[in-house]
C-alpha cells in the first residue's frame, strides 16, 4: 500500500486543520482589512475565499487587478493598495530565474516598507518547508525573502507548506504529454491540497503576529514513484515511470526528507488519490 493509500483509508477521522494554541497562542481577531498579494494564483485564491468566508475584508493585489493594481517588481501601486490595511498576506510568486528575485526578494522589501509606511501591523509570507536546507535557486530566494521578513521592522508570521498536489499534478501532466512520468522512488514528499495550506494560512492572518514560523505538511510522507503511480491510475493516461537521477548534494539533501516535515504545526488531511478524485468530479 502506497502512503496516499494510508492517508485516504484514514482521511474520516477527525483532525483539526489549524492547531491555533501551538500556531499563534491567541484567537482569531476581525473583521480586518487584509490585503493579499498574489491573490489570483494557486494559493492566493483559496487564501482570498477563505477570508471573504470568516467575514474578512479582502483587497487582491495583482498586476492585472481592477481596484488594487500593483507591481512588487517597481513598487508601483503599493501606498494606495495597503492603505488602511491591517494585514498584509504575501502569497506572490514567481519561478522565473529572470524575475524570482526582483519578484519575491526586492519585491518583499517594497512590500515591507509599504507596509511600514501605512502602519500594517502584520506581515504574513508564504514559504516553503526545508527551503532553507535545499541548494536550488528558488529555494534560496525564498530563504532569502524570509530572512528580510525576520529582520524587518513589520510584525510578521511566516508559513511554510510542503509542495501542493496541484504542483506535482501540473508537472506529471507536462511530462505525460512525452509518455513519462519522473518517478525516483528515493525522493520523499509529503504534499498538501493548496485549500488545506490556505485555511493555515488564513489562520496566520487572522491572529496576531507570531514573530516566528508554522510548518504546514501533508497528511503523509510518501515519494515521487507512488505519486507518479497514483497520479497515473487516477487520471488514466499512459505514461512510463522513469527514475530521474538526482546526482551530487541536491540528490543527497532531497533524499534525506528536507521537503517533509515529521511533526508539522498544521497537518492536511486529503491525500493525493482522494484530492485527484475530487478534481475529476469537480471537472
Amino acid at each position: 500500500m502506497n502512503a496516499d493509500n494510508v492517508s485516504d483509508a484514514n482521511e474520516n477521522e477527525a483532525v483539526e486543520p489549524m492547531d491555533q494554541a501551538a500556531a499563534k497562542g491567541t484567537d482569531e481577531r476581525g473583521p480586518l482589512e487584509i490585503a493579499v498579494a498574489g491573490g489570483t494564483g494557486t494559493l492566493g485564491r483559496h487564501v482570498v475565499e477563505e477570508l471573504r468566508a470568516r467575514g474578512h475584508r479582502v483587497r487582491v493585489l495583482s498586476r492585472r487587478s481592477a481596484e488594487y493594481p500593483v507591481d512588487l517588481s517597481t513598487g508601483e501601486g503599493l501606498a494606495a493598495a495597503l492603505a488602511g490595511c491591517d494585514v498584509v498576506v504575501d502569497a506572490a510568486n514567481s519561478t522565473s530565474p529572470r524575475t524570482m528575485r526582483a519578484t519575491l526578494v526586492d519585491g518583499t522589501r517594497r512590500l515591507l516598507d509599504a507596509e511600514r509606511a501605512a502602519g500594517v501591523g502584520h506581515h504574513v509570507c508564504v514559504s516553503i518547508v526545508g527551503c532553507d536546507r535545499v541548494p536550488m535557486p528558488y529555494y534560496k530566494v525564498k530563504t532569502d525573502q524570509e530572512g528580510l521578513v525576520a529582520a524587518g521592522r513589520v510584525p510578521w508570521t511566516i508559513v511554510r507548506a510542503t509542495q501542493f498536489h496541484e504542483l506535482a499534478a501540473s508537472v506529471f501532466a507536462a511530462s505525460a504529454r512525452a509518455r513519462f512520468l519522473p518517478a525516483s522512488a528515493g525522493v520523499p514528499l509529503q504534499p498538501i491540497a493548496a485549500a488545506e495550506a490556505a485555511r493555515a494560512v488564513a489562520d496566520a492572518a487572522a491572529c496576531a503576529p507570531r514573530d516566528g514560523r508554522i510548518e504546514v505538511a501533508g497528511p503523509d510522507r510518501t515519494d515521487l514513484r507512488s505519486l507518479a503511480a497514483t497520479w497515473r491510475t487516477g487520471t488514466g493516461r499512459r505514461a512510463v515511470l522513469l527514475p530521474v537521477p538526482l546526482p551530487g548534494r541536491l540528490g543527497r539533501v532531497l533524499r534525506a526528507g528536507h521537503l517533509t516535515e515529521a511533526a508539522p504545526d498544521v497537518r492536511g488531511t486529503t491525500g493525493f488519490a482522494r484530492w485527484l478524485a475530487e478534481q475529476r468530479r469537480d471537472a
